[in-house]
């Protein structure tokens, strides 16, 4: 009996151990989607196919607010990339989106979620040295183009999720119709980032850290967690430090929320700290 406990007990352990596969992740989005009225949109932009999640009922306004999605399942260990970077959980920059307190939202993932990307022959480099690759950036202002035009929109607000948030700089950074950068655990310098982690450097990545002089011209918030180690305020704190005194985004440190906690149940609330 004692020996069949065992191994029952190693039985489950095993299947916990199992990654729900990029069919249930995309399934699971879908459904948070679907619940508040959302759907997915496919836009092919030469480079990848994004995934897009849109209200159902879409009323032009001149202003869109855009979320973009955090890195996902990037790595499943310290030396070993996952096989696909679709969100394991409830995506985070999916539920901000979907918590947006005003005006119209939309959502936009990154290169190679939610498609299965080894179906796809996505290469792992687009969710590891290369994640903020000229041509990552590219395909994603060519969906921004798209969504923007559904929408009759005339300007753009960028809320970018942690490495999402320097997908987020990079197109503010290049567009001139964002007129608002809004970041979340935002990944704003990247070299500082790895440098602090101990990690293999982005060396395939553009670095927001690096467009200071086009983002001067911008208004910023970035929202850093005070108990976040995935990106510690040092990251932002690199990032801001190259600005004029007189153009230095903002930097607002919140107590007690980690990477992911506790920013999509508060959100309206922490949106609130901007005037």
């Amino acid at each position: 009996m004692k020996r069949a406990l065992l191994l029952l007990l190693a039985g489950l352990l095993s299947a916990c151990a199992i990654l729900p596969s990029p069919a249930d992740r995309r399934a699971l989005a879908d459904r948070l989607a679907w619940a508040h009225g959302w759907q997915a949109s496919q836009f092919a932009t030469g480079s990848f196919d994004l995934v897009a999640y849109l209200p159902s009922q879409i009323k032009p306004h001149e202003v869109l607010t855009v979320y973009i999605e955090g890195d996902g399942l990037a790595w499943i260990s310290s030396s070993q990339p996952s096989t696909d970077p679709t969100p394991l959980r409830t995506p985070t920059g999916l539920q901000l989106a979907l918590k947006h307190p005003e005006g119209n939202a939309a959502y936009l993932a990154r290169p190679c979620q939610y498609g299965d990307a080894e179906a796809q022959g996505c290469a792992v480099r687009y969710w590891t040295s290369a994640r903020f690759a000229p041509e990552v950036i590219d395909a994603e202002s060519k969906a921004l183009d798209e969504i923007k035009a559904r929408f009759q929109a005339k300007q753009l607000t960028l809320v970018g999720y942690s490495g999402g948030g320097a997908v987020a700089a990079l197109l503010a950074a290049r567009r001139s119709d964002v007129v608002r950068l809004i970041t979340v655990a935002g990944n704003l310098d990247h070299v500082a980032w790895t440098q602090h982690h101990r990690i293999q450097p982005l060396i395939d990545s553009l670095n927001p850290a690096d467009q200071r002089v086009a983002l001067s011209k911008i208004p910023q918030w970035h929202f850093v967690g005070a108990d976040d180690r995935v990106v510690p305020s040092l990251v932002a704190d690199s990032f801001s430090a190259g600005f004029p005194e007189e153009r230095k985004p903002k930097i607002i440190l919140i107590k007690k929320y980690n990477h992911t906690c506790c920013w999509a149940d508060d959100w309206a609330n922490v949106w609130k700290r901007m005037p």
